[in-house]
């Protein structure tokens, strides 16, 4: 759990047995986790470096560990500030780049092959995004759909601004509207366009992943990485447009009759898709659509759309 902090397993397995059992000498760690003495000595040292156990006064010498939740915010605060220098020292190093080297077209390119490649660039891509991630969502996904990114989680939890613009037949997935909420309720900002031409993600407007190919089957096998340039600006001014026109996701009042279904109905999602969101069937989408219009005073959809809107249901 610890080795993303800097922590061997091994010293990690030390720093476990301490916690159950407090003021442990090392030769009785050595016996339990049957390692060699030099060894536990070594990891017993650089547990102590970290802040994670500490000696007890007194003979024989006896270790206790810290308490895990101290500890580890300690260390990740370490880590932050180790990250926040090496983040300086690339842009000191950036001088060292000739002049003319620094835009050369090969240097704002990246090309990514591999669904796995793909994925873990797009992770790095999210970790390093300090300001705001700007992202096109649409299928198909390198990664899990039906799991929630905690990458996600993080970010916002940095005061990072994420904004998604989300193609309709991403909501027709199984448990998006579910996962959509959540993110929602974490802080992302959510909106729906009819026509996302592509995925893509942008961090910071200064870097931005989308797919290598147009082709459906092998989007996600391959990515373009772009850098400062004039194809990165068009690109955040397709974001900008494509934010202006789009609505969000989550217009419905969630206590009002039919949220979901009226969030999904706006959305544009096909009566088939609705079900399956809703985990019911079509004919019951449309009882409950029939009865949303009647309610609604509204002979059509679109009638219906206008009467929510003006009750305030959307």
């Amino acid at each position: 759990m610890l080795e993303a902090l800097g922590v061997p397993a091994e010293d990690e397995a030390l720093y476990r047995m301490l916690l159950r059992e407090r003021g442990l000498t090392p030769a009785e760690l050595t016996e339990r986790a049957g390692r060699g003495a030099r060894a536990v000595r070594q990891s017993l040292h650089r547990l102590a470096e970290c802040g994670l156990v500490s000696r007890l006064a007194g003979r024989p010498t006896r270790y206790v560990a810290a308490r895990p939740d101290t500890a580890v915010e300690a260390l990740i605060a370490r880590r932050q500030q180790e990250l926040a220098a090496t983040r300086q020292a690339a842009q000191l190093l950036l001088a060292d780049l000739p002049a003319d080297r620094r835009h050369r077209p090969e240097e704002e390119l990246e090309i990514v092959f591999g669904r796995e490649a793909v994925a873990t660039r797009f992770q790095q891509l999210q970790q390093s995004t300090r300001h705001e991630l700007l992202v096109l969502d649409r299928p198909p996904y390198a990664q899990n759909p039906s799991e929630p990114n905690p990458g996600e989680n993080d970010l916002l939890s940095r005061g990072v601004r994420l904004r998604g613009i989300y193609a309709p037949e991403a909501l027709e997935l199984p448990g998006a509207l579910r996962l959509i909420r959540a993110a929602v309720d974490a802080g992302e900002e959510a909106r729906v366009c009819d026509d996302v031409p592509l995925k893509l993600a942008i961090s910071d407007r200064s870097a931005a992943i989308l797919p290598f190919t147009a082709d459906r089957d092998a989007m996600v096998d391959s990515a373009l990485v772009v850098y400062a340039s004039t194809l990165l600006d068009a690109l955040i001014r397709l974001f900008d447009l494509l934010w202006n026109v789009a609505v969000p996701v989550f217009e419905a009042d969630p206590a009002a009759p039919d949220s979901d279904l009226v969030t999904l109905l706006a959305a544009g999602l096909k009566d088939e898709a609705v079900a399956r969101q809703l985990g019911v069937s079509v004919r019951t989408v449309h009882r409950r659509t029939s009865e949303l219009m009647e309610r609604l005073g509204a002979r059509t959809r679109f009638q219906a759309g206008l009467a929510a809107a003006r009750q305030g249901l959307l």
